[in-house]
């Protein structure tokens, strides 16, 4: 009698699991659909918006549209404004209209200002090799410009020139030198990007009174374009270096953005003090160098018109069918420009960080296999099992990150959030290596709504919501795995 009972009960309770699992399914599918898919994506990255960057009118009239998108759900707005909004000051920092730089007579065109502090001098030159530690031994450089061949002896890549540029600056400052002239050999394609992140407009948020009064000088550094190291190869042979250096004074101005954020209760007496954040930055790159067709719009159709709509999507099913658990939707502002918003937002949360158990963010760059949801993080949190269900249940596997090299989980949003404690992985498109189809679009002009699978985003935006629908109502609380390098910090703010 007692194994019929048990027999019984384990086929309720597995029969109470399907019909939840269909449940919260059916509820994912519902308000999920692809036509609303297309018109957020489509409007987002249209070229009248002028590719969304932080700090333009343009940047704004994304943020209303998604705020007034969420009141049309029903969202709850900001508890702590009353409305959709939260405003970040921030400072634009533009570079200097007046630049020259000469080296033996050759005026240097190709060149991105890394450190552009004021500076005049007609001097000699020392040529000193990588400018690392080892080969300042026994000079005497107090007031000399150096040239230097970018990165090290053992790493000469681009990405080991952007990795020790701090390294070389504090080096140069220690030893009085007075400017950095750092040749660089590289491709069109990567002089493109390095022009338009060092050669443009810079935003950091506003600092406070104390800190805006620093004035203490740094070493003016600038990358030289030097294909095939055609230069490098004549100076070091060259008895002697002359050059003139005149960079003149940066231009600041006070900028206003905002990160959109809306909330939804939770339907649990207890669970719903518990908030799980669903957060993706909505803003791009803007206008730059134009692309083989002449096309100088940045639109941002996967970065990030896509995690947008992903929330957006979270938004809508909540405010219908709400979780045990709270829900807090963060848009976010300036990540393109440092992860600004984000950064913004942990230093003025509009609710106890304690009180968020969770945040679920959504950045891509691209994608490569229409098969897959890659989660940078996965198996990061106590939650991984949820989200490859969900990813399942429509059609895809979720993979861990598989370009660890690229550090994509401290390059977007999440991060700001993980060092407070708060598990936080990010929801991508799917791709099983960081090239191909992913680079041609990532910050490029191509990167257009109309080249989007949206038959692949309708299975990709489900899965997002019935992973939030699963992690929201599970009665255990989701949490960083054991020895993650978070889960300390997540110890001390849950004090557990």
């Amino acid at each position: 009698m007692k194994l019929k009972v048990i027999i019984f009960n384990v086929i309720t309770l597995a029969c109470t699991v399907s019909l939840f699992a269909q449940t919260e399914e059916a509820k994912a599918i519902e308000t999920t659909n692809k036509a609303t898919i297309e018109g957020h994506i489509y409007f987002l990255a249209d070229d009248l918006l002028k590719g969304r960057e932080t700090g333009t009118p343009e940047n704004k009239i994304a943020a209303s549209y998604l705020a007034n998108t969420m009141r049309s759900y029903g969202v709850k707005p900001n508890p702590k404004t009353g409305n959709y909004f939260q405003e970040v000051n921030l400072k634009r920092v533009s570079p200097p209209s007046e630049i020259g730089i000469e080296i033996n007579g050759q005026n240097i065109k190709d060149l991105a200002l890394v450190v552009a502090d004021p500076i005049v001098t007609e001097t000699e030159a020392v040529y000193l090799n990588y400018g690392m530690e080892e080969d300042y031994k026994g000079k005497n450089l107090t007031g000399k410009v150096i040239v230097i061949k970018a990165g090290s002896a053992d790493t000469k890549d681009t990405r080991a020139a952007f990795r020790l540029r701090r390294e070389k600056q504090k080096i140069a400052e220690e030893y009085g030198v007075i400017a950095i002239l750092e040749l660089l050999n590289t491709d069109d394609n990567m002089w493109s990007y390095i022009d338009h992140n060092f050669n443009t407009s810079k935003l950091t948020i506003a600092e406070n009174e104390e800190k805006a009064n620093d004035n203490s000088n740094k070493v003016p550094h600038v990358w030289i374009l030097d294909k095939n190291g055609i230069m490098a190869n004549e100076l070091s042979t060259s008895k002697q270096i002359n050059t003139k250096v005149s960079i003149g004074k940066n231009m600041e101005e006070a900028v206003t953005s905002y990160n959109v954020v809306g909330m939804v209760e939770g339907t649990d007496p207890k669970l719903k003090d518990e908030f799980i954040i669903y957060s993706a930055h909505y803003d791009h790159v803007g206008i730059g160098t134009p692309d083989a067709t002449g096309d100088t719009i940045y639109n941002g159709a996967r970065d990030n018109a896509v995690g947008t709509t992903t929330v957006l999507s979270m938004a809508e099913n909540l405010a219908k069918y709400p979780t045990k658990r709270s829900a807090l939707f963060i848009l976010f502002t300036g990540e393109e420009k440092g992860l600004l918003g984000s950064k913004f937002y942990v230093e003025n949360p509009v609710l106890p960080l304690k009180q968020m158990v969770y945040c679920f963010n959504s950045d891509n760059a691209g994608y490569n296999d229409t098969s897959l949801a890659t989660i940078i993080g996965l198996p990061r949190t106590t939650a991984a099992q949820h989200i490859k269900d969900a990813a399942t249940t429509f059609g895809l596997t979720a993979i861990d990150d598989p370009a660890p090299e690229q550090g994509l989980f401290d390059r977007s949003d999440n991060v700001h959030f993980a060092r407070k404690g708060i598990p936080a992985p990010t929801f991508s498109l799917g791709f099983s290596a960081f090239n191909g189809t992913v680079t041609k679009y990532y910050h490029r002009p191509g990167d257009e709504p109309e080249s989007l699978d949206y038959d692949y985003l309708l299975k990709f935006f489900r899965a997002y919501v019935m992973s939030g629908r699963l992690i929201g109502n599970d009665s255990k609380t989701p949490v960083w795995t054991s020895g993650d390098k978070y889960e300390a910090a997540g110890k001390a703010l849950y004090g557990n």
